[in-house]
């Protein structure tokens, strides 16, 4: 079958590999629609990380199942299905508590066991969710990072009538827009310095746009809400400077929520250090998508709101692509080109 395998720092190849077989009675096989390029698997790809040379890359797919194992019930030959591509241990002193995402041997596919950028996938069949008939495939693709958002918008206090501002409109941000809306916002904020981007966030569902390239972020949203900030502040952009900037958002006694990682240290100005302090902020790390019982409320409630349409991923999907472009795009991705936001390719498709 078609694969992409990372080999090391910027070293990525379409390949062919062998088909994955069952292993466990427990295991399903899939056949792969869409499957997504994460803003962590362009991290790997510029710096690695930990990895096994040679394993195929990805994690965010939805597919059909093909074959089970025979202690599966639950699932059957021909479901369209989504995937939970995280691992928990199950034994550690978090996972015991009810608290997966902090698992201290948390890991996903794609890394140190076979990954989505293939044709077929074989994992265990509680890392499968069954889909409605009204997600369809490539909406189905958005889940995981969905349900990443939601795991951060669990983590506030969040009110009905809350204002919320969203920094950084990648996927991950536009995704934040609509869970914003599913909370209850009542106005919502989206900044980035790319135009297009913006352009992108108005059409997900964001109120006002703010250009912080033009003008400083905070003073743009202080001007904007009579001086007094927002009362939930999303930090989407993983870059050392908006996840300082974003300590500057929120009104006092507001929410910071991280959902962003910089590859970088984070250097803080003094300024908006203080204002963790004088405006007493509560400050939020949200790492991953999982919660008890496995793999958690994110997962359903993500698949719930893209059945009645209040996640609709298609204004963000850029690029449909076959497998074989994934060492070409990986390269303009990160060389800095602009116009891509959340690319899907399709394994065994030559054109689209």
């Amino acid at each position: 079958m078609e694969s992409l395998k990372l080999y090391g720092v910027q070293d990525i190849r379409y390949e062919e590999a062998p088909m994955p077989t069952l292993v466990h009675s427990d295991d399903v096989r899939i056949k792969i629609s869409t499957v997504g390029i994460c803003g962590s698997d362009l991290s790997r790809y510029k710096k690695l990380g930990p990895y096994v040379p040679g394993t195929i890359f990805g994690h965010e797919c939805t597919g059909i199942i093909v074959e089970t194992g025979s202690s599966v019930s639950h699932l059957q030959e021909g479901m369209r299905v989504a995937v939970c591509p995280t691992f928990q241990c199950g034994t550690c002193h978090y996972c015991q508590i009810g608290e997966p995402s902090r698992c201290s041997s948390l890991h996903v596919v794609g890394a140190k066991q076979d990954g989505a950028f293939a044709e077929y996938i074989v994992l265990p069949s509680t890392q499968v969710l069954p889909l409605p008939d009204e997600v369809d495939d490539e909406t189905a693709a958005l889940i995981e990072p969905s349900a990443v958002v939601a795991h951060g918008f669990y983590r506030t206090n969040i009110q009905p009538g809350a204002t919320v501002a969203i920094m950084g409109c990648g996927s991950i941000g536009l995704l934040a827009i609509q869970w914003a809306k599913i909370f209850g916002a009542r106005q919502i904020f989206a900044i980035d310095i790319d135009d297009e981007k913006l352009e992108i966030a108005q059409r997900m569902g964001a109120d006002v746009l703010v250009n912080s390239k033009e003008k400083l972020a905070h003073e743009q949203i202080r001007a904007l809400t009579g001086d007094l900030g927002v009362d939930v502040a999303i930090e989407s952009a993983g870059s050392p400077i908006t996840s300082a900037q974003v300590l500057a958002l929120p009104k006092k006694g507001g929410e910071v929520v991280y959902l962003g990682i910089p590859y970088g240290d984070v250097p803080i100005e003094r300024f908006y250090f203080e204002q963790i302090v004088r405006n007493e902020l509560s400050i939020h790390g949200s790492w991953n998508a999982l919660s008890a019982p496995f793999p958690g409320r994110e997962w359903q409630a993500t698949i719930h709101y893209m059945k009645t349409g209040a996640i609709n991923g298609a204004p963000m999907i850029s690029h449909r692509l076959p497998l074989n472009q994934g060492p070409d795009v990986f390269k303009r991705m990160t060389s800095g080109e602009k116009g891509f936001v959340k690319v899907l390719f399709y394994p065994q498709a030559q054109t689209i």
